[in-house]
């Protein structure tokens, strides 16, 4: 019987590198010959790619209200859990996400400030049982992140934020990583890519040895 693959999620500020992370370690799976999925937030479904359009380049979404975009954000990860990542847990794929509940956590919660219990009762509701087994934050300081976010494309509306605001997420992704140290793992994203991907690979293959394993 093959051993139980595991959720991996990802987390971070806009900027801090996850997504690089996401890909390379998809890269690595593949060539383990390990089956995977891999999801993004929002969206990963066609309702929650619609949703995404929505929240990041919708031209009347400056209005958007928080207590909006907080429940938009959950229904993108409602379907996401029940049409892709829970299906692929129990076909005994490893699903891999950038991005997941953590982000609502941190954005909503804390960055945008609304209540942190109706949006842990929002999260408790929408995701059920599926939670991940491990989560790396990618932790970098808002100079660092607003470098690398100065792209050739146009910003989306979670990019434009002033600074202050990425200041709360960090913050927050440091007191939820000191609060849940069994699942989450700070990486300093500040290093260079290649050291970031074996500190996680590293880190992934001594607590999931189904995954250093050839399939």
């Amino acid at each position: 019987m093959m051993p139980q693959l595991p959720f991996i999620t990802f987390e971070g500020s806009e900027g801090c590198g996850k997504s690089t992370q996401v890909q390379r370690l998809t890269a690595r799976l593949e060539r383990c010959g390990i089956p995977y999925v891999v999801t993004r937030e929002p969206g990963g479904t066609p309702i929650g790619e619609t949703i995404r359009e929505l929240l990041q380049f919708a031209p009347h979404n400056s209005a958007m209200t928080a207590e909006t975009e907080l429940l938009l954000f959950e229904a993108s990860r409602s379907q996401l859990v029940r049409e892709i990542i829970t299906p692929a847990l129990k076909r005994g794929l490893c699903v891999i996400a950038d991005r997941f509940l953590d982000s609502t956590t941190v954005y909503q919660g804390a960055a945008r400030k609304l209540d942190h219990e109706t949006v842990e009762r929002l999260n408790a509701f929408v995701v059920g049982d599926c939670i991940p087994d491990i989560t790396f934050v990618l932790d970098v300081d808002a100079a660092t992140a607003a470098s690398r976010m100065q792209k050739p494309r146009k910003a989306d509306r979670m990019e434009q934020q002033p600074a202050e605001f990425y200041e709360r997420v960090r913050e927050a992704y440091r007191e939820l990583a000191a609060r849940e140290v069994k699942r989450i793992v700070s990486i300093d994203g500040s290093r260079d890519a290649n050291q970031i991907e074996n500190e996680i690979w590293r880190m992934l293959s001594s607590r999931f040895p189904s995954l250093s394993t050839n399939q």
